[in-house]
């Protein structure tokens, strides 16, 4: 078929509709991942041996739950959580749907980069927090995050690219977004133009976030 131009134009409302949705769902995923994954990495980090809070139950659970998690397939992951979608947006099929998986998938991702820029940190600056006296919390707070908040935020613009990957696949079973709009028009009619279209807005937007996110981790990287 070829591309289309005109053909572009009258498909603008749909691929306009397809890009939000997926800002929707990447959006959710993307706080939910730090909101939960961030302590998550913490946790990870000041448990494991030698650290101020160790204790290598909670490390083992902790790392075999995400291990677990990152070691299944996406796809899979979508139709495996589809009880846990039901209950928790009470539908199976939309971008609200799929923020459920995307979610669970971002969660993981995220804690383990987390952990591994905390792991950069020099432990002389940990353990001179230490002798100073100061808590847990305040090394965790003024310490752990000030130190890694580079790193971090490069592991959100990592995780953010992710999920718009795993968006894109969520629109195989019915997620919605650019991904739902290349599957129906693009594979399923054979159009060219919705294929075409669909992959540059993936690439930009991507260009556009690694861009900012590379940007902003200069910025707060003070060392």
């Amino acid at each position: 078929m070829g591309f289309d131009f005109t053909h572009l134009v009258e498909l603008l409302p749909d691929i306009n509709t397809a890009f939000f949705q997926t800002i929707y769902m990447v959006t959710i995923s993307l706080l939910v991942s730090i909101v939960i994954g961030l302590p998550v990495g913490v946790l990870l980090y000041v448990t494991d041996k030698g650290l101020f809070l160790e204790n290598r139950f909670v490390q083992n659970v902790l790392g075999f739950v995400v291990n677990l998690i990152r070691s299944i397939p996406f796809i899979i992951l979508l139709v495996f959580l589809i009880p846990l979608t039901d209950l928790i947006a009470g539908t199976t099929i939309g971008p609200k749907a799929a923020s459920v998986s995307l979610s669970v998938a971002a969660i993981p991702f995220f804690a383990r980069i987390v952990e591994t820029s905390m792991r950069e940190i020099d432990r002389g600056v940990i353990e001179a927090a230490i002798a100073a006296g100061a808590t847990p919390w305040m090394i965790i707070k003024d310490v752990l995050l000030l130190e890694s908040r580079s790193g971090i935020i490069s592991g959100v613009t990592l995780t953010l690219i992710s999920l718009i990957g795993f968006s894109a696949m969520a629109g195989t079973v019915g997620g919605g977004g650019i991904g739902d709009l290349a599957i129906r028009y693009g594979y399923y009619r054979y159009d060219d133009t919705i294929m075409i279209a669909t992959v540059v807005i993936l690439i930009i937007l991507v260009q556009l976030i690694q861009l900012l996110g590379d940007y902003i981790a200069k910025v707060v990287d003070k060392r």
